[in-house]
């Protein structure tokens, strides 16, 4: 059977009723995703997770739709805007989108990234410092510069870098 003739509805996820749809992520991001959302093996949420789809604005991306979940917490929103800065969290009710936001990387991020720096004070077990970074921009490439030792984190090594 060739291509055109496949019933393409047959390959689409199935909607979901009630839960969020994570929308124009990174390529290859939607797992550590995933991880930022706490959906982990194990996990019974009804989870459906599409990778490389085409896209007009990204030219690939991923989804991650996750039924009965919601996100109320700003630091996760901040967590997918670090790894994916096009991505938008769309809230589902009975089956419609209710709500659709852009995520947006926050300017300073405390807490949220590990210095790989192993001299930095956030790292020194005598002291308790909370991490803090800043996001910093030269062109179009977004890169996190550490405030306490100016070690710079660029988009390729954020996802490991997240607490």
């Amino acid at each position: 059977m060739n291509d055109s003739k496949l019933n393409e509805k047959a390959w689409k996820i199935r909607p979901i009723k009630n839960g969020i749809v994570v929308d124009h992520i990174v390529a290859g991001q939607v797992l550590n995703v995933c991880k930022i959302l706490k959906i982990l093996p194990g996990s019974e949420k009804v989870v459906s997770i599409a990778m490389n789809v085409d896209s007009k604005r990204l030219g690939r991306k991923d989804i991650l739709k996750i039924e009965g979940r919601k996100i109320e917490d700003v630091t996760e929103i901040a967590k997918i805007a670090i790894i994916s800065p096009d991505a938008t969290v769309n809230v589902i009710e009975d089956f419609q989108v209710k709500e659709k936001g852009q995520v947006e990387i926050p300017s300073e991020i405390i807490g949220i990234i590990k210095c790989p720096n192993p001299s930095c004070i956030s790292n020194a077990p005598e002291e308790p410092v909370k991490t803090k970074f800043q996001k910093e921009k030269r062109g179009s490439e977004v890169f996190f510069s550490c405030l306490y030792c100016g070690y710079i984190i660029y988009p390729d090594e954020i996802a490991s870098a997240i607490i």
